[in-house]
């Protein structure tokens, strides 16, 4: 994969672009996506943004969001899209699989793919790209991009918008450890440009529903376990639960990080029964290295406090399995 900067002439003339991120899209994948294509467009590009899949909630505000084609509903349009382009942005995810639907169509096509993301290993499938894992997010890189291309000034408040929605939401408001200085300059730019970085926290983290609402509490009360002795805790849902209070796109976002506001707790896990797999989602505190326990246990990976994993057993085996993992490992 050659520097993005080698990318460059390529976008000297107006192009039609695809832009797309991974499958079941969170902020930053959709800040990233919403930030470039706006960003791209007002360069005089074409641009045909395409998620994998519905869209959650919470962002139904952010700027340019309708413009966004979800692939589940529009796939045709999408395809067309595709098909036309002359470019291939792909954004927050390192191995084609993580688009799902999109998986055989993107590998199958000839034009020049360009990759921005910050997850470890991506696979040597792209043409240019900035792969940074030291970056807290993708929206941090296309801000750098932008940059890179000498173009801060057409950074307007839509713009700007959508990539703090992505710093915001991926640092956990910034209190992830991998929130950097960079991180803090970049939203000290954006909020000296006018952004009213209130009102974005305030449609991402307090827009919920009742029905969300009253879904944490049960998974609290009833659906999450503390293992002290092994410094841990566990979330698990099965389909059954997520029917029981009708869940959304979006609901289950976070709740990972929960167990990990317990004294003690360093490790947290969110196990949820899907159609077809079930997924996992792991988080850490200090020196515990999620990323590679899901490479090694669960046919993931992501960061090294932050990953995700999946497997094609039950639901109950996947719970019995994961705890038989935890009392071999002993995380610290």
């Amino acid at each position: 994969m050659r520097p993005i900067q080698d990318a460059f002439p390529l976008l000297q003339k107006n192009r039609r672009v695809f832009i797309t991120t991974h499958h079941k899209p969170d902020g930053d994948a959709i800040g990233s996506m919403l930030g470039l294509a706006l960003y791209l467009t007002k360069k005089g590009h074409l641009v045909t943004a395409v998620s994998p899949s519905e869209i959650p909630d919470f962002l139904n505000w952010m700027p340019g969001i309708n413009t966004l084609i979800n692939y589940e509903e529009k796939p045709a349009i999408a395809q067309e899209g595709l098909n036309a382009a002359e470019l291939i942005f792909c954004l927050d995810f390192n191995d084609f699989s993580r688009t799902k639907y999109l998986e055989q169509m993107l590998a199958e096509t000839t034009q020049p793919k360009i990759l921005i993301d910050h997850h470890l290993f991506p696979k040597p499938v792209w043409d240019y790209g900035m792969s940074i894992p030291e970056k807290c997010s993708t929206a941090e890189l296309v801000y750098d991009f932008i940059n890179l291309f000498g173009d801060n000034a057409l950074i307007d408040l839509d713009i700007a918008a959508c990539l703090y929605t992505g710093l915001m939401t991926d640092t956990g408001s910034f209190k992830f450890p991998v929130t950097s200085a960079s991180a803090h300059l970049m939203a000290s730019d954006l909020i000296h440009k006018g952004l009213d970085h209130t009102r974005i926290h305030e449609e991402v983290y307090d827009s919920w529903t009742e029905g969300r609402m009253r879904f944490l509490g049960y998974v609290l009360i009833e659906k999450m376990e503390i293992f002290h002795k092994y410094n841990a805790g566990l979330i698990s849902l099965s389909r059954k639960d997520l029917n029981l209070f009708k869940t959304q796109i979006g609901d289950t976002e976070g709740l990972v990080n929960y167990p990990l506001s317990i004294s003690g707790i360093k490790f947290a896990t969110l196990i949820t029964e899907r159609s077809d797999e079930v997924k996992l989602s792991f988080r850490s505190k200090g020196n515990f290295d999620v990323s590679a326990f899901a490479r090694q246990y669960f046919d993931g990976g992501g960061h090294f406090n932050a990953s995700g994993g999946r497997t094609k057993t039950t639901f109950s085996e996947t719970i019995v399995y994961f705890k038989k993992i935890l009392s071999d490992i002993h995380p610290k």
